[in-house]
């Protein structure tokens, strides 16, 4: 039997991420590319599985950073948030193209994908950044994470509108999410509320919210979506119900 060393190796480098962080006082988020990226150019391998664990945990953390939006601030602040998030992807979507087009000579294709690459950007590193420099309860950190979400869902427009061809399965992703986040902000109050479920700890409640996410996560598979954008907005629409129900947990 072989043993796989490669988890061992990912193990350590999250642990001397975390040290080196400490140690600088910069984000760990940041510290875990760095390493991950000379990682890997010294052959380290990632596996399927460690890939998919790490979209769910991204996706995970794009629904953690909808829950701590203020909808009021929001709505109040949008046209700063839609400016700065706009702005964000606008622009370094056009450097990019133009540059690799005309000046590097790169097919129309590569350019427009080279252009998608350098334009977006990562709600769930934002996000865990903002919480370790404690900004994610503050009014600026909540416009910035609004104004991240707008990059990101330009980052996911101009995905499908270049290169993803429709199918059936889009419109089952684009359907269901629509339900499920429906759904879940109009019933999940009797998940949150019901003494026989709620604040108990086996977390059926993290276990719910669990199972959306995975939902949302294979139907953007199926259809080639992106299951950011609904698990930001799920986020978005549940914060409601965790503020209503946040107490301490009885253990039983």
């Amino acid at each position: 039997m072989n043993a796989d060393i490669t988890p061992m190796i990912v193990g350590l480098l999250v642990m001397i991420s975390s040290l080196i962080s400490l140690r600088l006082g910069l984000s760990v988020a940041i510290i875990e590319i760095i390493l991950g990226v000379i990682a890997g150019n010294l052959g380290l391998a990632t596996e399927e599985w460690m890939s998919y664990l790490a979209s769910f945990g991204g996706i995970t953390l794009t629904f953690l950073a909808g829950t701590e939006i203020d909808t009021k601030l929001m709505k109040e602040r949008f046209k700063e948030s839609f400016l700065i998030g706009f702005l964000s992807f606008l622009a370094p979507f056009v450097g990019a193209s133009a540059y690799t087009y005309f000046v590097a000579h790169w097919s129309i294709k590569a350019s427009l994908i080279a252009g998608v690459a350098l334009s977006t950007t990562s709600l769930a590193v934002v996000y865990s950044v903002l919480v370790e420099t404690g900004l994610a309860k503050t009014e600026i950190g909540k416009l910035l994470m609004s104004a991240t979400f707008i990059t990101d869902m330009g980052t996911a427009l101009a995905l499908s509108i270049l290169f993803v061809k429709p199918t059936l399965y889009t419109a089952i992703f684009i359907s269901v999410s629509l339900n499920v986040i429906y759904f879940a902000d109009k019933f999940s109050h009797y998940m949150f509320t019901n003494p026989r479920w709620k604040n108990k700890v086996i977390e059926p409640e993290l276990k719910y919210i669990f199972m959306l996410l995975l939902v949302f996560m294979y139907f953007a598979n199926l259809g080639e979506g992106h299951a950011v954008l609904p698990a930001f907005v799920l986020g978005l629409l549940m914060s409601r119900h965790f503020s209503e129900t946040s107490e301490t947990k009885v253990v039983r």
